[in-house]
Parts: structure tokens; C-alpha cells; sequence
């Protein structure tokens, strides 16, 4: 069993300790359940009775949570991979995925994943979590991805659907774009005859809503350096959106044209906000650009503003 220390913040009323713990834990009805049974529920310390406890203030809480777990035995194979770690806690992981790397597994490529690396990471630390990313990645787009370490935190941050988390992107686009801010407001679908490629598709025909935020901070030639906002996550979505506009991502071989600067779209997830689901602080991890799009910048854009 994992054990997980709970800490009511500053503020927090009396209730009871099932209220709390679902509401603003994640603790799903069938965790519960389970927590109520494993007879080790103890409030400040002291052994209690989950189903009858009253919380408030300051008050802390320790259980075991879910089943046994082997890391050893998941089917993800833990690996001793390079980890560029932008923020760690108890409860969250964020890391700066390299361009190149899957977050997940796939049959056809079952290592060298972010899964792999941070399951071996885990090990190393003698710690049983397993791999809850909050989001995903392109292969080749780089930058953060938020990881829960355990499913509760991912519950209380995708709650409903609704990821509560912001996310910021700075890309390199072929073009100008029609404003220098804006949305993007066009639902977006895969493509008939494609298991990859994503298009501008009318919800009658499968699209689903897609909003991003885009400001331009600078131009040069024919090239736009751009910050970008998403309201929403779906597949590709800032590739298909500036594609519909004129102005794919530089070095985008699915949505664009190949380029000699940079052998990859060129995307990077630098920044992600969040108020921390238990903590209730608030967060804000940054990750570095990438040396191929910091070499673009600095020769093509020397005096923006990032």
C-alpha cells in the first residue's frame, strides 16, 4: 500500500473527513470504501474512525491508498533514462521532454519513453507511484509535461474534463499572422483516411472544440515568433490552427514544409501554471528553449521579447 499524508490547509472549516477528502482530494467513491476498510485511518497521528471523523483546519490525515504495487511487474519497462526535472513534490512531477521522445509506449516502440524514464526514476527513489501524465506532447515538440504521482492528483487537476492548469507555447511560424492577437476558435477532427493528421472539421462531422490564444511578439522575413494559449487540448491543435491561417509551424513536414534550421515543428511547451490541488500555492514552472529554436531566435529575432 502507499501511504498519503493529507494536511488541511489554513481556513478549513469542520467537516467530515469522507466530504473533505472527496471534494477536494479526488478521492473517488470506491477509494473510499476501500480507505474505510483498511482499518490504518489515523487523524493528527491517532487511530480513527474514517467512516465518523470530523476534520477542520490544520488537521492531518494518513491512509493507505490503493493496492499493492511492483513496479518491477508493471508492463512499462523502467528505464535509467536522462530526466530534465523543472519541479518535484510529494504529489506532482513536471519535466522538460527532449524533442524526439514519446510520452507513451507504443507496441511498435516499447522504450525509451517519458513513461520508461520516469517509472525508472520512481524506482531509483524507492518510491511506487506509477505514470499519471496531466497532458501530452508531440514527439518532437519539446517542454513540460505535469505528472500526478498518484491518480487522485490527476482527478483533482482534469476534474470533469476540465484540465486546471495553464499552458504557454512559444512557436517559430512560416508567415504573418492576421493580427497580432487573437483566438483561434475552429473545431478540429481527424482527418477521413488518416490515423494521424487532424483538420479544421465541422462538429456535425466530428470536430470538437478547439480555442487558442496567440500573440505575436515579433517578425522577421517571413518567419512570426508567437506565444500561444490553449483554452483547449486536442490532438495537434496549435499545428492545425496556425496551418488554417497560412502559417504553419516552421519545420512542420505534416502540416507544413520541411526546413534545412530545424529538423522538427518547431514548439515548445515553456510554461505551465497551476493552483496546486493541495497546497492551493500558486505554481508557475518555466523550462528553457531548446538550442535548435534558441539558435532561430537569437539569429532571427535578437531583440524580442520572450
Amino acid at each position: 500500500m502507499t501511504r498519503l499524508i493529507v494536511k488541511l490547509p489554513a481556513g478549513c472549516t469542520e467537516l467530515p473527513a469522507r466530504t473533505y477528502l472527496i471534494r477536494h482530494y479526488g478521492i473517488s467513491n470506491s477509494q473510499w470504501k476501500r480507505l474505510k476498510h483498511t482499518g490504518d485511518f489515523r487523524k493528527n497521528g491517532l487511530s480513527a474512525n474514517a467512516t465518523h471523523t470530523m476534520v477542520q483546519n490544520g488537521d492531518i490525515l494518513t491512509f493507505e491508498s490503493e493496492k499493492p504495487r511492483n513496479p518491477d511487474a508493471f508492463p512499462i519497462e523502467l528505464q535509467d533514462l536522462p530526466l530534465d526535472i523543472r519541479y518535484e513534490d510529494n504529489f506532482l512531477l513536471a519535466v522538460n521532454k527532449p524533442a524526439g521522445q514519446l510520452v507513451h509506449p507504443l507496441t511498435v516502440e516499447p522504450t525509451g519513453t517519458l513513461a520508461n524514464a520516469v517509472l525508472g526514476y520512481y524506482r531509483r527513489k524507492g518510491e511506487p507511484h506509477l505514470f499519471h501524465p496531466l497532458h501530452r506532447l508531440d514527439r518532437q515538440t519539446t517542454g513540460l509535461v505535469l505528472i500526478a504521482k498518484e491518480p487522485q492528483i490527476q482527478h483533482m487537476l482534469t476534474k470533469n474534463g476540465e484540465k486546471r492548469f495553464h499552458r504557454i507555447y512559444l512557436a517559430i511560424a512560416h508567415g504573418t499572422l492576421p493580427q497580432p492577437a487573437g483566438i483561434i476558435d475552429k473545431p478540429l477532427g481527424r482527418s477521413d483516411g488518416s490515423f494521424i493528421r487532424q483538420e479544421v472539421r465541422a462538429p456535425e462531422y466530428g470536430g470538437k472544440t478547439a480555442r487558442t490564444h496567440y500573440r505575436v511578439l515579433a517578425t522577421s522575413g517571413s518567419l512570426s515568433l508567437v506565444r500561444l494559449a490553449l483554452d483547449t487540448g486536442r490532438t495537434h491543435q496549435i499545428r492545425v490552427h496556425l496551418a488554417s491561417l497560412g502559417c504553419p509551424l516552421l519545420g512542420d513536414d505534416l502540416y507544413g514544409t520541411p526546413d534545412t534550421r530545424i529538423a522538427r515543428q518547431a514548439l515548445h511547451a515553456a510554461q505551465l501554471s497551476f493552483r496546486h490541488p493541495i497546497t492551493h500555492a500558486d505554481c508557475c514552472i518555466n523550462a528553457p528553449l531548446p538550442p535548435d529554436m534558441h539558435a532561430i531566435i537569437t539569429s532571427s529575432f535578437p531583440f524580442a521579447s520572450i
